[in-house]
């Protein structure tokens, strides 16, 4: 299998431009995403000293707190510079997911916390999800990350622009098409409708599979009152919007709410 490379805009945004560590601690939906991962993986994970392949793993931000709870991490990216930032948290390779440097049945789990995000072709996103489940042993779990497909629409109104000429055109796209050009602010996405997401890790042979809304239907309230003058949302603002995530779950008419979803599959053959 050839080696695939990701978009240069892609490696540009994420190797120059962002920091995903800071967004995921400074900002309240950032915040909210963080707590909601962790507790969601948390529930799924089988029991430390487990060993976890954080596939698009950053800069360590999820492997720092695994590595803390007894996990056994590995991590690889395709950025060199998050490579070198999370060598001081756990094992760190530079890689792609979708041709991954790692043995079959290697690891208990393996997560894809981003890698779908930037894949836009269905055919990318399928070899992915099968590396995964290659190189996770059978009885193992996949956790798979995705933006949702409603999240911009959400997440501009909070900015307060929505109703301008050209968000109104972009947002509109990115509705039609579940893609994002990353012509400007952020890089090329795909986003997902959560039974789109169940669907790609079933037909990749997952079994058991299923999905939730990690920031729930509420975040964007608390986004929208980051924006605007003052202390900013108040702790307790956070923690009801995080309840609501929780209270959601039974609900999946409510998954389009949520920025992002987190679906959870297991490999066959126990």
């Amino acid at each position: 299998m050839s080696n695939p490379e990701l978009p240069p805009s892609v490696l540009r945004f994420y190797g120059e431009a962002f920091d995903e560590n800071a967004r995921l601690r400074t900002s309240a939906d950032g915040r909210m995403e963080l707590v909601r991962t962790q507790e969601l993986l948390r529930r799924f994970l089988p029991p430390a000293p487990a060993r976890l392949l954080d596939v698009g793993g950053g800069t360590g931000v999820h492997a720092e707190w695994l590595t803390r709870d007894g996990y056994d991490v590995t991590l690889v990216d395709p950025v060199p510079r998050h490579v070198e930032a999370a060598s001081a948290v756990c094992s760190a390779i530079l890689g792609d997911a979708r041709v991954l440097p790692a043995p079959d049945a290697g690891f208990d789990a393996v997560l894809l916390l981003g890698p779908l995000y930037h894949l836009p072709d269905p055919v990318d996103r399928q070899r992915a999800l099968a590396e995964a489940s290659r190189v996770a042993r059978p009885g193992g779990l996949v956790a798979a990350a995705a933006i949702n497909r409603y999240a911009s629409l959400f997440e501009h109104v909070t900015y307060a622009h929505l109703h301008t000429d050209r968000i109104r055109a972009s947002v509109s796209k990115i509705l039609e098409s579940a893609i994002y050009d990353g012509v400007r602010g952020f890089t090329l996405s795909y986003f997902h409708r959560a039974e789109e997401l169940v669907t790609e890790l079933t037909n990749s042979g997952l079994e058991d599979v299923q999905v939730f809304g990690v920031e729930g239907p509420a975040w964007s309230l608390v986004k929208a009152a980051e924006q605007q003058p003052g202390e900013g949302p108040t702790d307790d603002l956070i923690a009801s919007a995080v309840e609501a995530a929780r209270m959601a779950e039974p609900y999946p008419e409510l998954l389009a709410a949520s920025s992002h979803l987190l679906a959870v599959g297991t490999v066959p053959g126990r």
